[in-house]
């Protein structure tokens, strides 16, 4: 025998309502979700902020189409709270009066008593306030749903659908098929593929021109807004959802402002912008400081190019792909397995780096991509400074941009460029730094570095009289280049194997550095700003890892 007719009515002053199941997130919570969108931060980081599960944040973004409506206006202040509505039901079990209790949390007698009556549980047959379903009931009965013009004017409908998604005609008014499109799945536009031809009016476009095509018909109005509502808001119903796809972007839930601003550059701040990098970089006066990019391939396969803009010396980072890739299947936010994500990036460029003396590495200039975002640590562990250029401004790197160039020679688009091991790549490197270039005076890449190397060396002054051993200042630097000096001319005045091949690489050369006898010590010239050290090293590096003979 169930209960008589009407009584929840005559028990609450208010119909029978459907059961709230599982107890729901509050829209106070759903509003602060909304508001750490607005911030820029994903539908996930948003959900954790707040205190719910992602998958909730994740069905609330999509449910409202990215578009958060009136959840970020404030609640009036003549509601009450479900922090009031918790103080109410804890001071109703303890047997306080409703005067009392108004009185506690400022409201009107007639307020508390009204929430006593009205938003209570009746599942038991009789009232039993509890504060999570009174705020369930005061959410459900203040929604005020109202139907959408394309609902309601089927003339404006039809309008709105033909301007979106009318056919491509010919000049003779003929239909234009045009290619294929992938079914609608929900998701954006199909990547790099085929979409359909169709008229592909904004929203925008569409509003205005209603103002024209009927000036004297009141009923035909309806703002940009309103359309976007009813493509990107589920439960809309007016048009239909696939429509998405009509529009110029092609995306299926609109980007929140902030997080379109911030998502590419968030790794760039001011102080490694290209405006703070040093003057001196600009004149290319003095090598060391480098230009560089990725060269993309098929497959997200890429390779890494860095160009020092003095010399126009090329060197190429090899990003094999990380163990798993085309194994394990593709997740949103997981591991970088192309080769190229933010940490794999640092390193390759670090492993790059240490190959060469520090001081032809003082700076380095990097387009906008995201795989460089872990630049700090990169010049917390190399010491080298990078900077990147301004949005849109490929000129500022215009040397980089040139050999990538040169590059797609060797590396074409479209092909797979993970197929090509660090030995190829290098070898396509030494081809590029053996080529004459016409802004170096018709000097290789090499020759031009070498030149510089040579340039700033300590020149040692042929000795007045023909003394054959060595100066005890020369043993110095022998020493300090980690090689054993003996006492003797300079041809053999060194017996490791470094420097005889340094030596060796120099015979025919310079002849201050073959089988001349060295001065006491005096030096011609200005003081270098490389070391002996550091030049022997170089020109060991460039003739053991680029087969250049200098």
């Amino acid at each position: 025998m169930g209960r008589p007719a009407g009584w929840m009515r005559k028990l609450t002053g208010r119909g029978a309502m459907r059961s709230p199941g599982a107890p729901s997130h509050r829209r106070e919570i759903e509003r602060r979700f909304w508001e750490q969108i607005a911030t820029g931060i994903t539908s996930e980081k948003a959900a954790e902020a707040v205190g719910v599960s992602q998958a909730v944040g994740t069905r609330w973004f999509r449910h409202n189409g990215g578009m958060p409506l009136s959840m970020l206006s404030p609640i009036s202040g003549r509601y009450l709270s479900f922090a009031e509505r918790e103080e109410i039901g804890l001071l109703s079990h303890q047997g306080v009066g409703v005067r009392d209790i108004a009185r506690r949390i400022g409201r009107s007698p007639s307020t508390v008593s009204r929430e006593l009556t009205r938003n209570a549980a009746t599942r038991g047959g009789q009232l039993e306030y509890r504060a999570s379903v009174a705020q369930w009931k005061a959410e459900l009965v203040a929604k005020r749903p109202k139907p959408s013009k394309l609902v309601t004017n089927a003339r404006l409908r039809h309008y709105v659908q033909d301007r979106l998604e009318g056919k491509v005609r010919d000049a003779d008014g003929r239909e234009i098929s045009g290619p294929r499109q992938a079914p609608f799945k929900g998701r954006n536009k199909p990547h790099r593929g085929d979409r359909k031809w169709v008229n592909g009016w904004s929203p925008e476009q569409i509003s205005n021109r209603l103002q024209t095509d009927f000036p004297d018909d009141e009923s035909m109005r309806i703002s940009h807004e309103a359309i976007y509502q009813a493509l990107y808001i589920q439960g809309r119903g007016a048009l239909k959802r696939e429509l998405v796809s009509c529009l110029r972007t092609g995306r299926a839930l609109r980007v929140p402002r902030a997080r379109a601003q911030a998502k590419a550059w968030a790794h760039v701040s001011e102080d490694v912008m290209i405006s703070s990098r040093p003057a001196e970089v600009q004149d290319r006066a003095v090598p060391g400081h480098w230009e560089g990019d990725l060269i993309i391939g098929l497959n997200r396969s890429a390779i890494g190019t860095l160009v020092e803009r003095t010399s126009r010396f090329t060197m190429l980072v090899h990003l094999p792909r990380e163990e798993g890739y085309g194994l394990m299947p593709r997740t949103k936010n997981g591991p970088a397995l192309a080769g190229y994500g933010a940490v794999t990036m640092a390193n390759a460029l670090k492993k790059t780096v240490t190959d060469m003396p520090a001081q032809l590495w003082r700076s380095l200039t990097w387009d906008r991509g995201k795989e460089l975002s872990d630049h700090a640590r990169f010049t917390v562990e190399s010491g080298v400074k990078v900077f990147f250029a301004d949005p849109h401004s490929p000129w500022q790197r215009g040397t980089n941009e040139n050999t990538n160039g040169l590059l797609r020679q060797y590396f074409p688009k479209g092909t797979d460029l993970s197929r090509w091991s660090a030995r190829e790549i290098q070898a396509v490197a030494n081809a590029l730094n053996s080529r004459p270039r016409k802004t170096l005076g018709w000097k290789t890449p090499a020759e031009a570095l070498d030149e510089y190397l040579r340039s700033v060396h300590r020149v040692l002054r042929r000795p007045v009289e023909s003394a054959q051993y060595t100066s005890i200042a020369f043993g110095r630097r022998c020493r300090g280049a980690g090689v054993q000096p003996s006492m003797g001319t300079a041809s053999d005045a060194c017996n490791s194997g470094s420097s005889r091949r340094l030596f060796s690489a120099n015979r025919g050369g310079d002849s201050n550095l073959s089988r001349e006898p060295w001065n006491k010590g005096k030096l011609v010239g200005q003081k270098p700003p490389l070391k002996p050290k550091e030049i022997w090293a170089i020109r060991i590096y460039l003739q053991n890892a680029h087969g250049l003979m200098i």
